[in-house]
């Protein structure tokens, strides 16, 4: 099964993570399912930005980002050529390194 690796992040996951998860659970899933709290305020239904993670490594083993998902990236903080939204990519064959961005852009979230 692949890992994802989650690098650390300051309130997000401290520690950073390894976990192992199947192949076709969107990344956002995965997480969530191992106590990483991504932010996901539209649902994962690829209407906001606030779930936005770095493909460190593993990037050329995703599929490529739809049209709707590269116009949502379009307004996403801090966004470069290795942005997706989790919630669109899903895990592959291969291991994935994640950074999730220092700031999302969601102006209702309820964790601060």
């Amino acid at each position: 099964m692949p890992q994802l690796i989650f690098l650390p992040h300051e309130d997000i996951c401290p520690e950073g993570a390894v976990i192992e998860v199947e192949p076709g659970v969107s990344i956002c899933d995965a997480a969530l399912q191992h106590g990483i709290n991504i932010e996901h305020a539209c649902e994962k239904s690829c209407a906001c930005t606030t779930c936005h993670v770095y493909i460190r490594e593993g990037l050329d083993s995703l599929a490529d980002a739809t049209d709707v998902e590269e116009d949502q990236l379009d307004k996403a903080w801090g966004v470069d050529p290795d942005s997706r939204l989790s919630c669109q990519a899903c895990v592959g064959k291969e291991d994935l390194v994640i950074e999730l961005p220092k700031y999302t852009i969601n102006m209702v979230s309820e964790h601060h």
